[in-house]
């Protein structure tokens, strides 16, 4: 058995990976949403432009490699981190719901 197929993905089992990769969407969710968060912040408050720019730029290529990641694995990986990403989604903006309900 050669180094290749002992590190290639497609020898995991499902009951490994898809979990696994649904845990990586929920991290590339928290990550990519909290960079929006901050972005949205720095539009507000009139922080610097290239600041939005870079936290834009840098939202897009943790996505970007998140998913591409799960692409080599397979449609299901995909679909499994897609699936954190989603749920990650739900989590925060139910987050700052809450946190504006408190204010009023």
């Amino acid at each position: 058995m050669d180094e290749h197929s002992m590190t290639d993905l497609y020898n995991l089992s499902y009951l490994a990976t898809l979990p696994a990769f649904f845990l990586c969407g929920l991290f590339v969710g928290n990550l990519y949403f909290s960079a929006l968060r901050a972005t949205a912040n720095a539009i507000v408050t009139g922080g610097h432009p290239l600041l939005g720019l870079a936290l834009t730029i840098v939202r897009f290529v943790i996505l970007g490699i998140g998913l591409y990641a799960a692409v080599l694995s397979g449609s299901l990986s995909l679909l499994a981190e897609l699936a954190g990403i989603l749920c990650m989604r739900v989590l925060m903006f139910r987050q700052k719901s809450y946190q504006n309900r408190d204010l009023r």
